[in-house]
């Protein structure tokens, strides 16, 4: 049972006072230079509570001597094989290999075979079903508003904490970064670059990305710019003398496989392939950038007391997989060891955890958070981690039952367009050495790491055994299943809301390849309408930035390391409108760049959903880009 207070507290301050008690989630909302307006809820238990109000007794900074500064650096598509530490035998990464030699290395570590679910699972120390966020969009990439996240317990200890890249856990409010503890994030939208949520025509270089919720052009190849604002932000904590959490969520090597030619052409020399050689060319500018990392830490002092963390959110791509996948089966969305096993490297030089080594017992990412807790001596009364703290095994304890545990991967596939809940069976349950795939295969990784050899016929106990653990497991997460994340629209925190058809429920149309070729589909968004009043509703085709009418094609753009399509004009004559039971059409002209409704709604949860239509009322497609404005009087 979740016993978080849902209550809205409203409280203006000056932002020359810090204030630990409440997780800003307004930080866009600059009324002036001195006063700022937040909007929160009360999230932690009464023990994390009195934590946070008794931090020092008064508002301001304090002495923080002592406490360690975290970095969880978590890159994108990047598989267990993808470094030369790894066995890689033409990939070149020698600054993530020189952390693997000071670091203590979880060898037999996973996540989720997909992205958004191991971020879910990152933040919140539970598994990706319960969290409502287990699918990389289509309405189930929102994190469920009543979960602490491990931003929010590093705030409530009177840690500054920042995001830097992707944060694929909701894009309006209350699932933004902003709105789960984070102070400062530099960020991009979506899935990344090129998803529908993202600003048009970004393309990796010269982007435009959201500082606090406010747009802004940040000039640099994106890696460069993650690290390079992340440092920034470093520096200036550590000015102050204030401890920070620095999440450093890097969109690569996730395609597409954009990057500066310098890097690409080490390989292309090697006779690889173009998109091999820019995926291997993306990983060493990244390994490049944890150089730059490792000599700020360094140069400023912070490097002994600092938590460094590595890891990768799933595993590696097919293609690069035929190259080498560290002789695992399975590759990204893949339930076999190679979708979700994948590097995991801490370093804490003043840590006393002895000295690096190989860990080989199974651990997982819901793992992070109560370890964390531990090591930074975070206060926290959160008892339901479906995680376990790792700090015996670091500190070379008795490892308890950690290592008798079985583990359930499971999460939510996206076909290109309609998508489903997961089903019951498709899932990975891990013991020890064992491995039980869709309920029915078992392995044994110890002698068999290619899992080609399904023994479940000669182990009947052990097969039995993990099937009633996973059923008891999938009775626990089953009901979350049927619960729906809703977006806000109508408060002061976010107003317009703009809407995209990343967020369609069941519906993948995620990327702006969609929106070009016109892909004729709709699905409904879920919002909660927070008060009675007059809304404007705009429906566009294209996204406003590209400054398109609604009923108009686009050229193709000329990006730095690609050309996008031309966008396909669609002769719309009527926009369609449905807001619960209620729907509404407008006719469209020549000059229209959005159809908009002018409406009184009421309070409460509902659906809202569009359409397009020819003048002969054939339906053309959904209109990707949504604004709903609650007008001011």
């Amino acid at each position: 049972m979740r016993i978080w207070n849902k209550k809205k507290v409203f409280i203006v301050f000056s932002a020359m006072i810090m204030l630990v008690t409440l997780r800003a989630a307004g930080q866009d909302l600059l009324i002036s230079a001195e006063v700022t307006q937040v909007n929160d809820k009360e999230w932690f238990t009464p023990a994390d509570k009195k934590v946070v109000n008794s931090a020092d007794g008064k508002a301001g900074y304090s002495d923080n001597s002592g406490k360690p500064n975290v970095i969880i650096i978590l890159t994108d598509d990047q598989g267990y094989g993808d470094l030369s530490a790894h066995g890689n035998p033409v990939l070149e990464t020698p600054n993530i290999d020189k952390l693997h030699e000071e670091s203590i290395r979880f060898t037999d570590f996973h996540v989720a075979p997909m992205c958004t679910p191991t971020r879910s699972q990152l933040m919140t120390g539970q598994d990706a079903l319960s969290t409502g966020a287990f699918i990389a969009c289509c309405g189930f990439a929102l994190l469920d508003e009543e979960l602490p996240t491990m931003a929010d317990i590093f705030k409530a200890n009177n840690y500054e904490t920042g995001l830097f890249g992707k944060w694929h856990l909701g894009d309006n409010y209350p699932y933004r970064a902003m709105d789960r503890g984070f102070k400062e994030t530099v960020m991009l939208k979506g899935w990344g670059i090129t998803s529908t949520a993202d600003y048009w025509n970004n393309d990796y270089f010269d982007d435009y990305y959201w500082n606090n919720g406010q747009l802004k052009q940040y000039e640099g190849y994106v890696t460069d710019v993650w690290f390079s604002e992340a440092m920034s932000w470093m520096r200036k904590q550590a000015e102050k003398g204030r401890p920070f959490f620095s999440y450093l969520a890097i969109n690569t090597p996730h395609a597409p496989l954009y990057v500066p030619d310098e890097y690409r052409q080490i390989y292309l020399d090697k006779g690889l392939s173009e998109d091999l050689s820019s995926y291997f060319g993306m990983i060493a500018n990244i390994d490049e950038n944890l150089g730059r990392l490792n000599k700020f830490l360094k140069e400023t002092g912070l490097k002994d007391n600092t938590i460094l963390i590595f890891m990768t959110d799933n595993g590696t791509y097919s293609m690069v997989a035929n190259y080498y996948n560290a002789g695992m089966r399975g590759t990204k969305d893949s339930l076999y060891e190679g979708g979700h096993r994948v590097p995991f490297f801490l370093r804490w030089p003043e840590g006393k955890l002895k000295t690096p080594r190989d860990i080989s017992t199974l651990t997982q990412v819901q793992d992070l958070f109560p370890t964390l807790v531990d090591l930074a001596g975070l206060e926290s009364s959160i008892s339901n981690f479906d995680g376990t703290s790792l700090v015996p095994l670091l500190t070379g304890e008795s490892p308890g039952s950690i290592e008798d545990r079985m583990l359930v991967i499971q999460y939510g596939s996206q076909p290109w367009y309609n998508v489903g809940l997961p089903v019951k069976g498709e899932a990975s349950v891990l013991w020890k050495k064992w491995r039980l795939v869709n309920d029915s295969e078992l392995y044994n990784v110890d002698i068999d790491p290619g899992q080609e050899d399904n023994v479940a016929g000669e182990h009947p106990d052990i097969l039995q055994k993990m099937q009633e653990h996973y059923e008891r497991w999938w009775n626990r997460m089953q009901p979350r299943l049927e619960e729906v994340n809703y977006i806000s629209v109508g408060t002061e925190f976010e107003n317009p809301v703009i809407l995209t058809s990343h967020d369609w429920h069941f519906m993948n149309t995620a990327n702006n390849a969609h929106i070009r070729e016109g892909a004729n589909r709709s699905g409904p968004w879920y919002i909660n309408i927070e008060e009675d009043g007059e809304y404007e509703v705009s429906l566009y085709r294209w996204p406003k930035e590209a400054k398109t009418k609604l009923r108009d094609g686009v050229p193709a753009y000329e990006a730095a390391d690609d050309v996008f399509e031309e966008g396909k004009a669609l002769p719309i004559a009527f926009a369609n409108l449905r807001i619960g039971n209620q729907t509404y059409t407008t006719e469209v002209t020549d000059d229209d760049y959005a159809a908009s409704f002018n409406l009184e709604l009421k309070e409460g949860k509902t659906q809202l959903q569009t359409w397009f239509y020819d003048e002969n009322r054939n339906q053309l497609s959904g209109a990707y880009h949504v604004h709903v404005t609650k007008m001011i009087n």
